[in-house]
């Protein structure tokens, strides 16, 4: 089965295809041997309710960003979802499907709207503006130089917190 739910809200094709499923399930006089292609990863949770329920998933590798399927089907959940990847692949523009990736972030991980994403983002830009000084106006030669040889992005958040200490301990020590 394929599209159950289709044209539906989440929480509705959830539901649908759950109901369709459980109903298989507990029915065995119908003999259905059903493949069940979804994207829906709540219905992953059957298999711990239902004893004849099986999860299976095509195998894929990450490489660079992308997505390579192997052609495998294996025992198992699919633990993620490669919708932007297949989008990329099917020609979407990279602006939008970096977009997508940042809105599927924001979403994942506070399950914010688009618009709530965009208005939190402003605040943020707003409340770093009025907090940050400028490199340019600190006088202290030494320290601005250790600041700007910092790699950010290669620093584990404990490392970054030492460097932070070490370098306000040497400016209150001028």
């Amino acid at each position: 089965l394929d599209e159950i739910g289709r044209g539906t809200s989440t929480f509705d094709g959830i539901s649908i295809a759950w109901a369709i499923t459980e109903y298989l399930h507990e029915n065995p006089q119908i003999n259905a041997k059903t493949l069940f292609a979804t994207h829906y990863h709540e219905l992953n949770e059957m298999t711990e309710i239902f004893p004849r329920i099986k999860n299976y998933k095509v195998e894929v590798r990450e490489y660079d960003d992308k997505v390579i399927f192997l052609h495998k089907v294996t025992l198992g959940k699919a633990d993620h979802s490669y919708g932007i990847q297949v989008a990329q692949m099917a020609g979407l523009p990279l602006f939008v499907t970096n977009r997508a990736k940042e809105i599927l972030l924001n979403l994942e991980g506070k399950e914010l709207t688009p618009y709530e994403i965009k208005k939190e983002k402003l605040r943020k830009i707003k409340k770093e503006n009025d907090n940050q000084i400028s490199l340019f106006e600190f006088k202290d030669d030494e320290i601005r130089e250790q600041l700007n040889e910092i790699e950010v992005n290669n620093l584990t958040p404990l490392e970054a917190l030492n460097k932070l200490h070490e370098l306000k301990k040497q400016v209150k020590e001028k």
